[in-house]
């Protein structure tokens, strides 16, 4: 490990480039109006720097690569199936394991045999998709993390906590037969990359107990929610990744992952189970057929499986990760430097902006962070992603737009992919558009699917 006084140096050399263009200012702005003013329609070709996600969008290593040339494409019994379950029993202590082809495919196997109809699901902050898939199964998600996550200029270090006096309230009030399970999200993404406290894991798994609650884990981010652990909370720092993630998943009864984050690859995802939830497996392992493919594969062709299994080691490497979190942290320090207003202390993936606040002349029902996602691409050519009112959907119940406390603009750093520089160029971006800031309009509906409906809708200008 590079000493901490010299000059932060990426952990690896750059062995293959792929070309990136800047279209002129014109073709921007006929890209975003052909898109509906929503980034998630502009083609890949049409953008300069991709921070719309980290899901899948990373470099993989040449030891990911050299693997894929290893790939066994049986039907059923691949070998490299059994490599990746033996990384998963390895690192995170689980005896039951099957493959899918991303997070949401896990969701949609595991949760209809964990939610029952009109129950709920508590969280610390379900994510966009974990809640979408959540409500197809009947249930109903519970945001219940500290409220020091919803003050963007708080430094506490675990915002990504339950609020453990709220979740006993929740239980007590609304009784034990109404709940299904309580999920807990590392790190806590639309919080902003915030992370969880072994702590807090714990005493969640004490009154997951208490009540005979099941426990399960959302676990894309946890590695960099491992690292976060090791270096913030007290008694960690002399411990390995290795350790303190087993921690994590022993705790927990089981967990989905979207392997396109700490799997370090660009398609796939799992489900892993602890001991004692063979039953659950079997069921499990009955809806993957006909949902995800079959049980040794679940939708993975086996070279991504065995890119995956050397991607749950290598995301461990604590090089990897001081560089990576050290880069996002880099740009969010560089953003307050200029007055743009963040989620502090920086998440582990992403610089979260506060676009209710840097664009306080647009009413958060006119999608302020929305806007600004639409004006950083138009100024620079950057893709970014609204996690806000629009990712916020309507209540189930009431129809109405939920109109939450966080309206933040992601700027979501891919691993291993861009340099220091492209992240100035961003910095530069949002430079430029401070002095017109105030010109900016906001944005409506032009048209609005019911569900997930930032990944589709199309927008007009106020």
């Amino acid at each position: 490990m590079v000493e901490s006084s010299w000059p932060q140096a990426e952990p690896y050399r750059i062995k293959v480039v792929e070309p990136i263009q800047l279209l002129s200012r014109g073709q921007r702005e006929k890209a975003l109006e052909r898109a509906g003013l929503n980034p998630f329609l502009l083609k890949s070709d049409e953008v300069f720097i991709d921070l719309l996600t980290d899901s899948g969008t990373g470099a993989m290593s040449d030891n990911q690569w050299a693997g894929i040339m290893l790939g066994d494409e049986s039907y059923a019994g691949s070998r490299n199936f059994f490599n990746l379950e033996r990384a998963v029993k390895d690192i995170f202590g689980y005896p039951f394991f099957l493959p899918t082809h991303q997070g949401r495919g896990a969701e949609n196997v595991l949760f209809p045999l964990l939610i029952e109809k009109g129950k709920y699901v508590i969280g610390n902050m379900h994510f966009d998709t974990t809640k979408a898939h959540i409500e197809i199964a009947g249930g109903r998600g519970v945001n219940l993390v500290r409220k020091e996550a919803y003050d963007l200029d708080s430094e506490y270090p675990f915002k990504g906590n339950m609020d453990i006096e709220a979740l006993v309230d929740f239980i007590e009030k609304n009784g034990r037969e109404s709940i299904s399970f309580i999920l807990m999200t590392i790190t806590c993404n639309s919080g902003g990359g915030q992370p969880v406290s072994l702590g807090n894991m714990e005493k969640v798994r004490e009154i997951a107990d208490r009540y005979e609650l099941p426990l399960f884990l959302d676990a894309a981010r946890f590695a960099e929610n491992a690292y976060f652990v090791k270096k913030r909370e007290q008694g960690q720092g002399a411990r390995s990744l290795q350790e303190i993630i087993r921690d994590f998943f022993a705790l927990a009864d089981g967990c989905t992952v979207s392997a396109k984050k700490d799997g370090l690859v660009n398609i796939g995802g799992l489900i892993g189970l602890a001991e004692g939830q063979e039953e659950l497996y079997m069921r499990a392992k009955e809806r993957l057929v006909p949902l995800e493919g079959f049980v040794t594969y679940g939708g993975l062709a086996g070279r991504d499986m065995e890119a995956l299994a050397r991607g749950l080691y290598e995301v461990q490497e604590e090089d990897y990760l001081a560089h990576r979190i050290g880069q996002v942290e880099r740009l969010g320090k560089k953003l307050m430097e200029i007055g743009v207003p963040i989620q502090k202390p920086v998440g582990g993936h992403a610089v979260f902006v506060d676009g209710k606040n840097w664009l306080s002349h647009i009413p958060q029902e006119q999608f302020p962070s929305q806007a600004l996602c639409i004006e950083l691409y138009l100024e620079s050519g950057v893709r970014a992603v609204e996690v806000g009112t629009i990712l916020a959907g309507r209540d189930s119940e009431t129809g109405k737009n939920l109109i939450p406390q966080l309206d933040l603009l992601r700027l979501t750093v891919p691993r291993r992919t861009y340099t220091d520089n492209h992240m100035d160029y961003v910095v530069e971006a949002f430079h430029r558009m401070d002095k017109r800031r105030k010109e900016i309009s906001g944005v409506r509906f032009a048209y609005e699917p019911k569900i997930l409906r930032h990944f589709t809708a199309r927008f007009a200008r106020v």
